[in-house]
């Protein structure tokens, strides 16, 4: 198990280039199973989750050549559906959260998919039901087997239909999306998440010969169609962790430039930073976080605790409430996190109460932080990575710590960061990967 020693104190300073986006590249390698031709996708990144996701394709039967620079190109036209039967696809699909995504394409394209329950980050209840209940709508048959949660769907052809999902799910959208393009007649997805990783998939299948329409909303309307050819895509640039840049560079006082951060994909992420008294500035597709001495937490107009809470797009993703916490842990006044969807997710704030923060958790969804206008530093300690965006979050605060400390379990954090320290370090940092 690896480990990250961090020496702390150090401000960042220079230019960063965002990574691909994680959530997208697990949707858009998902999708590529609905075509026979050439799919190539560029800016795919190289981490740990990703790189399972691949592996669990190549077991399947799909061609994966790695072009360099993020760059693949992929072939699915011989799938060997036998796979799904063995004892190493269970294996490698209950590793990873996304390999749920795999039902909807397979089922569309080959009449059956399989899947045992998906691994992944330990946050809470993740069920898997809006998955289930929107592709039985579609006229697939389950068979779930409570021994070992694994579940089987089986349709001779999906049939499009109206689906009011109960819950504005990602990865729940994309699956009946993907299900959705080859099923017969039409299907109508209401209360469809839209963020920006379901809106790239949209425009994905589109391009590969799909008919679907309300891109960017929660309503799409999906044609079904008999093929779908190869494509070209890019995938953007993870807002998730652009992000945590601007966390790190106000904790450390430091200025950073983040690089082609595609800027109108970003939504409210810099207005919420403002409201914690993080400047961002905009210099065409850049984004540059100035030097932060100090800065203050808003209230609210009738002077009330400022509050910042997940939300479905356009609202601001749970992914980084996270790093929105442990940044204002060096602001001046107080700040109200309330994390909706998940219920384990706040519960890495002892570490940081540890290093000395001033932080009350409230209740499994809501920590109040008491920000210390660094008026006092935190200590270096010794921590373990539960998730991956508590991760980043604990790597945040250990850079900005006086002292060492040492993060455990970073595989956690490798799930989701494409080669994290040798990016930091290129700016000012001092991780040692042990």
């Amino acid at each position: 198990m690896s480990q990250f020693r961090v020496e702390g104190g150090r401000p960042l300073n220079g230019e960063i280039v965002p990574q691909g986006a994680k959530n997208e590249a697990l949707q858009i390698l998902s999708a590529l199973l609905l075509s026979t031709e050439r799919v190539v996708v560029e800016n795919i990144p190289n981490i740990l989750d990703v790189q399972r996701l691949i592996e669990l394709l190549v077991k399947l039967g799909v061609e994966a050549n790695n072009l360099g620079g993020g760059r693949w190109e992929f072939n699915a036209a011989q799938i060997d559906i036998e796979f799904l039967h063995s004892a190493q696809f269970a294996q490698l699909s209950s590793s990873l959260r996304g390999s749920i995504m795999l039902l909807g394409p397979l089922l569309a394209r080959f009449g059956y998919a399989k899947m045992v329950k998906p691994g992944g980050d330990k946050i809470g209840r993740r069920r898997v039901d809006t998955h289930l209940l929107g592709l039985i709508k579609l006229g697939a048959k389950l068979n779930f087997n409570e021994r070992d949660s694994s579940m089987e769907l089986s349709a001779d052809r999906l049939v499009g239909t109206y689906i009011l999902m109960d819950e504005a799910s990602v990865t729940g959208s994309a699956n009946l999306i993907m299900a959705a393009v080859l099923a017969k007649g039409r299907t109508t997805l209401y209360n469809a998440a839209c963020e920006p990783y379901v809106q790239q998939l949209c425009v994905m299948l589109n391009n590969m010969g799909a008919k679907i329409e309300g891109i960017g909303s929660n309503l799409l309307t999906i044609d079904g169609v008999d093929h779908l050819s190869g494509c070209h895509h890019r995938i953007l640039p993870d807002m998730i962790e652009i992000g945590s840049f601007i966390g790190m560079a106000a904790m450390t006082a430091g200025e950073i430039t983040i690089k082609d951060v595609e800027y109108h994909q970003l939504g409210m992420i810099p207005s919420q930073f403002e409201k914690i008294g993080v400047r961002v500035e905009r210099s065409g597709n850049d984004l540059v976080v100035p030097k932060h001495n100090h800065y203050r937490i808003e209230t609210f107009i009738d002077g009330s605790i400022m509050t910042i809470a997940d939300a479905p797009w356009p609202g601001l993703s749970p992914d980084l409430l996270s790093v929105f916490l442990v940044t204002a842990i060096h602001a001046k006044g107080a700040l109200l996190i309330h994390q909706k969807m998940f219920e384990s997710r706040l519960f890495f704030v002892d570490k940081l109460i540890d290093m000395g923060a001033k932080i009350i958790l409230c209740d499994p969804h809501r920590a109040t932080i008491i920000g210390n206008n660094r008026e006092s530093r935190l200590k270096g300690t010794k921590m373990v990575s539960p998730d991956i965006r508590a991760g980043i979050a604990l790597l945040i605060a250990a850079l900005a710590a006086e002292g060492e400390s040492v993060i455990d379990n970073i595989d956690q954090i490798d799930r989701g960061y494409e080669d994290i320290e040798l990016r930091l370090n290129a700016i000012g940092a001092k991780i040692l990967r042990v």
